[in-house]
C-alpha cells in the first residue's frame, strides 16, 4: 500500500486528469473539481505532518519500488520518496499555495478545465521534488513543472506572456541540462542513485569527473531556480506577465525547488566542495541582496517590485546556506517557508488590486485604503512581513539567517542588514503611495474584496503568517532535527 506522502503528491495529478474527462458542459464545475483535489492534497499533508515523527532526523514516510534494475550493473534505479524536516515544511507550503491559487482564480473563465488542470500537474511536479530521494526521480519530477508553467504564462498572461514564457523555458532547460550532467556524473562516481545513502556517504571519492564540477553543475540549475544573479533575469519578466495565481506558485514554491536543491544536494552530498566555495556562494549572497534592493526602488510596477524583491529576500537564503552552520541553514530553510507566505500574500494582493483598477502603475494609484480597507489592512501586514518586522514569519527567518553568518562572514551579514534597511525603504514608500496618498477620483468606485473566494485565503496566509512569527518552534525544532545531520557532516 502506497505511504501517505506518495498519495500526496500524485493525488493532483489525479485532479487534472479528472478535469480531462470532465464534460464540456460542465466546464463551469472545473474549479470546484480543482478546489476538491487541492483540498485533499492539503488535508494529506497535514495528515503527514501528524504521522511525522518529530524527534527524529531520518527520512521517514517513505516509499521505495524498484523501477529499472536490468542493464546498469550495480545501479538500481527506483521510485523512492520520503519527507524529512527540510521537506515536509515545503510540502505544506506547497500544498496550502496550491490550494489559494486554486481560490482566487474562481473567476477564470478562458478553458477552465486547461486552466486548473495544469495548476493541479504542476502542484504534483513540485511535490515530487521536495519528496523524491533518488536522483533521477528528483530530476524526471524538476522537469515536470516545465510545460504547465509555461502554457500557464502563455496562454493566460499579459503583455509579453509569449517571451517571458519563452524565456523561462529557456533558462529552466539549460540550467537542467546542466543538472543532468552533475546528476549523473555523482551516481556513477558513488555508485549509487539513492540520496539516502548518498547523504551519509561519509567520503565520496573523486571519478573522471572531479568533484568540483559536478557541484557546479548540480549548482547551476538551483541558482538559476532560485535565482542566483546574474541568472535571474528571467524573473521579473515572468512575473510580470504571468496571471496573479501563477506568480503566487511561482514565487512562493518555484523558486524553493533552488533552494531545496542548493540543501539537498550541493551542501549535504558534497560537504567538502561546499566548505571549499563558501565565501564564492556568501559574496553571490550579498550581491542579491543589494542588487535586488536596489532595483526594486526603481520599479513602477506593482508586480516588478514585488518580484524584484524575491530576487534580494531569496539571498538571505542563500547566505544562511553560505554560512554552512546549523543556525544559518536553518534560518534559510525558515526563510524559504516564510518568503513563500509573504511574497504569496504579495502578489495576491496586488491581482485583487489589478482586477479593480486594470493598472499595476504605482503612479496611477492614491488613497485606495479608503475604498479597499480590508485589502489595504492585510497589504500593510504583508509589507511589514516583508520587511522582516518582529511577530511576523520573515522577521525570525532572517535573524536566524544573520545569527548563523555574522562570525564567519561579517561583511556579507553586515550588506545583509543594510537589505533590510533598503527593503523598509521600498516597501513604506509603496504603502504610502498606494494606499494612504491622496484620493483620487476615478477610483471612488472600487469594491473591497467581498467573495468568500477572496477573503478566506488572505485570511489564512495573514494567520499562517502570524503564526511561524509568534510560534517559530513549530517548524525550527522540525528543521533543525534535519539539519544537525547536516552539520555534522559539514564538521
Amino acid at each position: 500500500m502506497p505511504s501517505i506522502i506518495t498519495v500526496t503528491v500524485f493525488v493532483p495529478l489525479l485532479g487534472a486528469i479528472a478535469l480531462g474527462f470532465l464534460p464540456q458542459r460542465w466546464e463551469a464545475a472545473a474549479r470546484w473539481v480543482a478546489a476538491g483535489f487541492a483540498l485533499l492534497a492539503f488535508a494529506l499533508s497535514i495528515v503527514a505532518l501528524i504521522s511525522f515523527d518529530r524527534g527524529s532526523s531520518d527520512f521517514q514516510l517513505l516509499d521505495q519500488v524498484p523501477w529499472v534494475n536490468a542493464g546498469f550493473g550495480s545501479f538500481r534505479l527506483q521510485y523512492l520518496v520520503g519527507v524529512d524536516g527540510l521537506s515536509l515544511p515545503l510540502v505544506l507550503l506547497t500544498s496550502f499555495l496550491t490550494l489559494v491559487s486554486v481560490l482566487i482564480s474562481f473567476h477564470v473563465e478562458l478553458r477552465p478545465r486547461l486552466y486548473f488542470g495544469l495548476m493541479l500537474v504542476l502542484e504534483t511536479g513540485v511535490l515530487g521534488v521536495f519528496t523524491s530521494l533518488d536522483l533521477l526521480l528528483f530530476f524526471l519530477f524538476w522537469e515536470v513543472e516545465l510545460m504547465p508553467m509555461y502554457l500557464l504564462i502563455s496562454i493566460w498572461g499579459t503583455g509579453r506572456k509569449e517571451y517571458a514564457a519563452m524565456k523561462f523555458l529557456i533558462y529552466t532547460i539549460a540550467g537542467s541540462a546542466l543538472m543532468l550532467v552533475g546528476l549523473l556524473a555523482l551516481g556513477f562516481t558513488t555508485g549509487t542513485f539513492d540520496v539516502t545513502k548518498l547523504s551519509v556517504m561519509s567520503a565520496i571519492k573523486p571519478g573522471f569527473v572531479p568533484l568540483a564540477l559536478i557541484f557546479w553543475l548540480i549548482f547551476a540549475a538551483f541558482a538559476v531556480k532560485l535565482p542566483v544573479f546574474p541568472l535571474h533575469t528571467w524573473l521579473p519578466d515572468a512575473h510580470t506577465d504571468a496571471p496573479t495565481a501563477v506568480s503566487v506558485l511561482l514565487a512562493g514554491v518555484l523558486l524553493k525547488m533552488g533552494g531545496y536543491g542548493m540543501l539537498r544536494f550541493c551542501i549535504t552530498i558534497l560537504p567538502k566542495q561546499a566548505q571549499q566555495f563558501a565565501l564564492v556562494l556568501a559574496i553571490l549572497a550579498a550581491i542579491n541582496i543589494i542588487y535586488g534592493a536596489f532595483v526594486v526602488m526603481r520599479q513602477r510596477d506593482l508586480k516588478r517590485l514585488i518580484a524584484y524583491s524575491s530576487v534580494s529576500h531569496m539571498g538571505y537564503v542563500l547566505l544562511g546556506l553560505a554560512a554552512l552552520r546549523q543556525v544559518g541553514l536553518t534560518g534559510a530553510s525558515l526563510q524559504m517557508v516564510s518568503h513563500g507566505l509573504i511574497t504569496g500574500l504579495l502578489f495576491v494582493l496586488v491581482g485583487l488590486v489589478y482586477e479593480r483598477t486594470h493598472t499595476r502603475q504605482i503612479g496611477d494609484m492614491s488613497g485606495l485604503a479608503r475604498r479597499l480597507p480590508l485589502i489595504a489592512v492585510v497589504f500593510v501586514v504583508a509589507g511589514f512581513a516583508s520587511l522582516g518586522l518582529p511577530s511576523l514569519s520573515g522577521f525570525v527567518a532572517e535573524l536566524l539567517v544573520f545569527l548563523g553568518t555574522f562570525e564567519r562572514f561579517i561583511p556579507m551579514t553586515a550588506l545583509g542588514i543594510f537589505g533590510i534597511v533598503l527593503s523598509a525603504g521600498y516597501i513604506l514608500w509603496m504603502l504610502q503611495r498606494v494606499l494612504f496618498g491622496p484620493a483620487m477620483e476615478r477610483w471612488d468606485s472600487l469594491v473591497d474584496a467581498t467573495q468568500w473566494w477572496e477573503r478566506v485565503p488572505l485570511a489564512a496566509m495573514v494567520a499562517a503568517i502570524f503564526f511561524i512569527g509568534l510560534w517559530p518552534a513549530f517548524f525550527v525544532d522540525m528543521i533543525s532535527k534535519a539539519v544537525e545531520q547536516i552539520s555534522v557532516r559539514l564538521g
